[in-house]
Order: C-alpha cells, then sequence, then structure tokens
C-alpha cells in the first residue's frame, strides 16, 4: 500500500515528538498484553507436563482434579498441583503465569483477613481487595475491557456523527436548520439521569452502558464534522467533481471527507481517554459495570472505602488510571500537532 508524501511527513513529524511517539509504543505494548490477559494472569496453568502427558489448561476445557490425582471432579487447583509436583518429586512440572491469580478468584487464608497487603512470597504484587482478589490482575483485565469500550464508543459515535456532520455541512439549508435544532435538544438531555434510572431498572452490562452513552455521544463529533465540510464545499476540487457529474455521496465520501481526516484523527486520542475516564466514573459511582467484573471504577471505590486499613488498592487504581490517561493525552498532542496544518506551536 502506497502511503501519501504528506502522510508519510506527517507521520515522521509525530515520530520526532518523542513523549508522544514512545507514549504511543508503550500503550500499543500494553494493549498487546491486555489481548493475552490470561496468559499473564490466571489461576489456570500455562502448560503441565504429568505422567508422560502435556496439558495446556489455559484456553482449553476444564480438567478435573482427579486427571491429576488430586482426588477431586471439579476443576484442578494447579497452585496446588505444582505443589503437590515439587513436594513429592514426582514426574511433572507446571508452569504458572506471572499472576498465578484470575480477577474473580478469592484468596483466602486460614485466620487471616482480606484485604491482604502486596507480597511477592504469595505472587499478589499489588495486594488484594477487600474479598481477596488480586489487584494486580483486576487492574489488566480491568484496563482491557476499558480501552476496548472506548475503542468501541468511539467508532460508534464516530460514524454517525461523521455522517450526520458531513450531510449537515455539504446539503446546508433546511435540512442543517433541523439537524441543529435536533442536536441542541438531544445535548441538553441529562444523560446521567438516564443512565441512573436505566441500572434501576435492570444491571447494566457493557453492552447496555455502549449503547447508552453513544446515544447521547453522537453528537459531539457532528458539529466539527458539519464546520469542515461547509468550509470545504466551497473549494475548487469539490466544484471541479460536481461540474463532472459527481453524486453528492461519492462527493463527501471520496473527496471532502479524505481532506477532513485530519480532523478526525486529531480528536482519536482524546475520544479514547474520555471513554476510559466516563466508564470508569460510572463504576465508581456504582452505575456501571456491576461486580465482580474487573473495573478501574470498582477498584477506586473500593480504594477510597478502605484507605486508611488498604492504601495499596487506592493508589494502584489511581496510579495506573493517570498513566495511562497521560499517555493518551501525549499521544493526542502529538497527533494534533502532526496532522492538524493550522497549528503552528512548538512541541518538544
Amino acid at each position: 500500500m502506497r502511503i501519501n508524501p504528506l502522510t508519510r511527513d506527517r507521520i515522521k513529524k509525530f515520530k520526532k515528538m518523542k513523549r508522544g511517539y514512545y507514549s504511543f509504543i508503550l500503550l500499543a505494548v500494553l494493549v498487546v498484553v491486555s489481548l493475552f490477559a490470561e496468559c499473564i494472569a490466571n489461576s489456570r496453568a500455562l502448560l503441565v507436563y504429568f505422567d508422560g502427558k502435556i496439558y495446556m489448561p489455559t484456553y482449553g476445557d476444564i480438567i478435573p482434579g482427579k486427571t491429576f490425582g488430586l482426588g477431586y471432579d471439579y476443576e484442578t487447583n494447579y497452585r496446588d498441583l505444582k505443589i503437590k509436583i515439587n513436594d513429592e518429586k514426582l514426574n511433572g512440572f507446571v508452569i504458572m503465569p506471572l499472576i498465578p491469580y484470575n480477577p474473580y478468584e478469592n484468596d483466602f487464608k486460614e485466620g487471616k483477613y482480606p484485604p491482604f497487603p502486596p507480597s511477592l512470597t504469595e505472587k499478589h504484587y499489588l495486594g488484594t481487595d477487600k474479598t481477596g482478589r488480586d489487584i494486580a490482575a483486576r487492574l489488566l483485565y480491568g484496563f482491557r475491557i476499558a480501552f476496548f469500550f472506548s475503542i468501541a464508543l468511539m467508532i460508534m459515535t464516530y460514524s454517525v456523527g461523521i455522517s450526520v456532520g458531513s450531510a449537515m455541512g455539504y446539503f446546508g439549508g433546511r435540512f442543517d436548520l433541523y439537524f441543529q435544532r435536533i442536536i441542541e435538544i438531544w445535548s441538553n438531555i441529562p444523560s446521567l439521569y438516564v443512565i441512573i434510572i436505566i441500572s434501576s431498572i435492570v444491571i447494566p452490562n457493557a453492552l447496555l452502558l455502549l449503547l447508552v452513552m453513544f446515544f447521547f455521544d453522537w453528537t459531539k463529533m457532528t458539529w466539527y464534522m458539519r464546520t469542515a465540510v461547509y468550509k470545504e464545499r466551497e473549494k475548487e476540487y469539490v466544484l471541479a467533481a460536481r461540474s463532472i457529474g459527481a453524486s453528492d455521496r461519492r462527493v463527501i465520501f471520496r473527496h471532502i471527507l479524505p481532506n477532513t481526516v485530519s480532523i478526525i484523527i486529531t480528536f482519536v486520542p482524546f475520544s479514547i481517554a474520555g471513554g476510559i475516564s466516563s466508564l470508569t466514573a460510572l463504576d465508581y459511582l456504582g452505575f456501571g459495570l456491576r461486580p465482580p467484573t474487573p473495573s478501574w471504577g470498582n477498584i477506586l471505590s473500593e480504594g477510597y472505602e478502605h484507605f486508611s486499613a488498604a492504601p495499596w488498592i487506592g493508589i494502584s487504581a489511581i496510579a495506573a488510571l493517570v498513566i495511562i490517561l497521560t499517555m493518551v493525552t501525549f499521544i493526542g498532542e502529538a497527533v494534533r500537532e502532526s496532522f492538524d496544518p493550522k497549528l503552528f506551536t512548538t512541541y518538544e
């Protein structure tokens, strides 16, 4: 695929902005790692060699404990299996993930009550919450949920917002005026109250929250696209395309939108940051994803509730949120500086 020389220059400029470029690389690595979170934080073993056979339970079916001579029919506790193999010097081995706990698992200890502080020995690197669930595992899975939730929300809002905004800017007239009034009314609906009402009626899941937030957020991109297309439609290349008989659809999607792509790109990082912040805020207030779903907002809520007794809960969640949002902001600044030709500030 051939890259436009102007786009190539913009990418080079983006790479020169070290803060944004390195933040982009680090964020990309974190996203890839989150895709394989089951290999990083999981109570299932990555690999088991026992009695001459090899098992890979991470993405496979449940293997009962009696398969390994543990004497029960439910799923194997691979941490116990590893201890048994080592203590009895059996012919086999167990390779566990870096964090040998899944985000839903309660790790209780006799004579002690959670939350437990960070421990390298127990491999609770960031401690546990009030029910004994590993904080590091919940942060990792929570990042995956929050990031892809914000990506899905951005795709949905941009699809509708760009389409409606382009039509408003291109056709103008009464069509533009009618949609302006509709969007103004739409924007004044208190979305938080609607989410509270829905949460009181049904238990919200990721899909329901996504649809509700999309229902109110699509108007934001509409104004930017309306203005951009309104300016572009009077330029010579658009007039030339229309003079040779190009359809309105072709003019908008083949000529105008490619010349407004810089506006879309510059808003992408900030839209992702907004989606993560919105989902975290709703979860913190109790109107988002319900426990035991691993969520940064739920972890923040527990951190606030147990800050004096277990400060590691809140500190871990706040640190993760600040780091991710800072990286996304750095990426957004670098992208805006690289792709927006109307900015002449110096970014170092």
